[in-house]
């Protein structure tokens, strides 16, 4: 397949570009200048070029506290962006994937979200993911699948993983917070699934594949248990740990509100999509190796 994907530095499209081409897909990354979500006419002219199979929306707005004095750019791009790359796609008449995350919902519940429980964001970054999403679905929905992603991490960019080994290297205590629940998610594992999930829609005009969809690892955790667990992954393979001080979402204050509990419940990707991404202690070994430093 020819795949388009919107963005060039993130997580999950790098991971893209990795484990689209071991499958043999070309894997097409845009972004600025050429390919803008804050300019609607730039995204369209440059996912016009490409003429791809399919199209992949991963780029974003993902600085969540920031977002709070940053909503114009937001929505800008989460919003309005996400829905210029739907247009894009129904123009060139491409199926689209879009990417999107469990701050849709307010973390109130006590067990896994479904895709049919009500949203209800608490901050602007998961109110302007909702946005795209709505906007995904008004301008393509005929076509497309939107994948709520949760607690993302890779050996690429920043994240919670990269952060914790990095603290570790000069402390030997680091506090996390234990209240929170989620289901940590390998970016290389939600590429997979992305893959399958694009295959499927060139491949099928079957309706029961569109609409929206949750995609995370199996299995699920607090920060803190996700700190302790990679912390001990690098300690047998000889890198950075430290211990885990366990602190409540009191502890840690932030500008933008944490859903309390992000767990998704995937069960009706694997049912229509037979998409089931590995558990997440898995998958994280294999990322804690990949980070390791390079012995002189």
């Amino acid at each position: 397949m020819r795949i388009a994907v919107t963005g060039k530095t993130g997580q999950v499209v790098t991971s893209l570009i990795e484990r689209g081409a071991a499958a043999g897909h070309e894997v097409i990354a845009l972004g600025r200048p050429e390919l803008d979500l804050a300019d609607p006419a730039s995204v369209a002219r440059a996912l016009e070029a490409v003429t791809p199979d399919v199209i992949v929306s991963a780029a974003a707005y993902t600085a969540v506290d920031r977002a709070e004095s940053e909503s114009d750019l937001a929505y800008a791009v989460n919003g309005a962006g996400a829905g210029a790359v739907a247009q894009a796609a129904r123009a060139v008449g491409a199926p689209l994937v879009h990417v999107s995350t469990d701050y849709v919902f307010d973390g109130t519940l006590d067990r896994p979200y479904v895709e049919s429980d009500p949203t209800g964001p608490t901050g602007v970054y998961g109110a302007s993911k909702l946005a795209g999403e709505q906007a995904v679905l008004a301008a393509h929905g005929d076509n497309s699948a939107v994948l709520r992603v949760a607690w993302v991490y890779s050996p690429f960019g920043t994240n919670f993983v990269k952060t914790m080994l990095r603290l570790a290297g000069d402390r030997d205590e680091v506090s996390v917070v234990a209240d929170q629940l989620g289901n940590p998610s390998s970016a290389l594992e939600i590429a997979d699934g992305i893959l399958l999930v694009a295959t499927n829609l060139v491949a099928d005009s079957n309706p029961a594949l569109r609409g929206v969809f949750h995609m995370t690892a199996s299995g699920e955790a607090s920060w803190a248990d996700f700190a302790e667990a990679l912390f001990a992954s690098s300690a047998e393979k000889g890198g950075a740990t430290a211990r885990v001080k366990r602190i409540t979402t009191a502890d840690y204050l932030t500008p933008a509100t944490r859903p309390a509990n992000s767990r998704l419940d995937c069960g009706l990707i694997a049912k229509a999509h037979d998409v089931a991404l590995p558990d997440w202690r898995q998958s994280l070994d294999s990322v804690i190796a990949r980070l390791q430093p390079t012995p002189n």
